[in-house]
């Protein structure tokens, strides 16, 4: 009949509720993981400043106001690297999305370490280039600046990002989770790798002995004497976890002498 109202069919509530829900869900789960992140940034940061602090005295005096300042960039980067890791933990967990998996018999066992490998150099990759562009004079004044505002660099700048810098670094680990097959516990290998090697890059003093530095393998690998040299040339030494690119690019230049491992 005209002007009859009728109330919504249960279906209609029922989705209605569930979206609600799954919306709640995403909410919690964005916040989980920017509260992860931020924690994770203070306690591996925070802990390898101690060290500093304990092995190295001194090396920090006169820049409590540059540590300050990283630690705050630091803290927007833990949210806009959380934002897109919250989500693809809810539709993981939720939706079935991603090529995360936990049964440890989805796969051969020698794809684990294999999976770790894919993944740090496909980040690599990403990073190098990025971070090559970001070196365009325009590029570093809008986007890059920030972090080369640490002189010396120090464990707290490890994410001390301009957000641009972070959003370019926040999307590779997502978008790489929907491409390659890799088993949760490895992802927390990735993850605790990329957390470490990039505060003791920044730490200013090397921590590894000299022989495994200057070791065939230590050619392959970058620790602090490497990045040290891009924060005071910065025309070189791009890399994150490998010096692979920088050695096929010609952009290779070696470790610093400013200090010794």
């Amino acid at each position: 009949m005209p002007g009859l109202r009728t109330s919504p069919s249960p279906n209609l509530r029922a989705r209605g509720i569930t979206r609600a829900i799954m919306l709640i869900a995403l909410i919690l789960s964005t916040m989980a993981m920017v509260a992860i992140v931020a924690l994770r940034y203070l306690a591996i940061s925070g802990a390898f400043a101690a060290l500093t602090t304990r092995v190295r005295p001194g090396h920090h005096a006169g820049l409590g106001t540059q540590i300050q300042r990283e630690i705050g960039w630091s803290l927007v980067s833990a949210a806009i690297y959380g934002i897109p890791a919250g989500v693809v933990a809810w539709g993981w967990d939720s939706l079935g999305w991603t090529r995360i998996y936990a049964d440890w018999n989805a796969y051969p066992l020698w794809y684990l370490p294999l999976s770790v490998f894919l993944y740090l150099f496909a980040h690599d990759t990403w990073f190098y280039w990025t971070h090559r562009w970001m070196h365009e004079p325009r590029v570093f004044r809008v986007a890059h600046a920030v972090h080369h505002a640490s002189r010396p660099p120090t464990a707290w700048a490890a994410m001390s990002f301009h957000p641009i810098e972070a959003l370019t670094g926040a999307v590779v680990i997502p978008l790489l989770v929907f491409l390659v097959p890799i088993h949760i516990a490895m992802l927390g290998v990735v993850l605790t790798v990329m957390t470490v090697m990039g505060v003791t890059n920044h730490m200013g003093w090397e921590m590894f002995p000299r022989w495994l530095v200057r070791s065939p393998v230590g050619g392959w690998i970058i620790t602090a004497s490497h990045h040290q040299l891009h924060h005071e040339r910065y025309q070189c030494n791009y890399g994150l976890y490998f010096r692979f690119w920088d050695r096929l690019c010609k952009t290779d230049r070696g470790l610093s002498k400013s200090f010794q491992p």
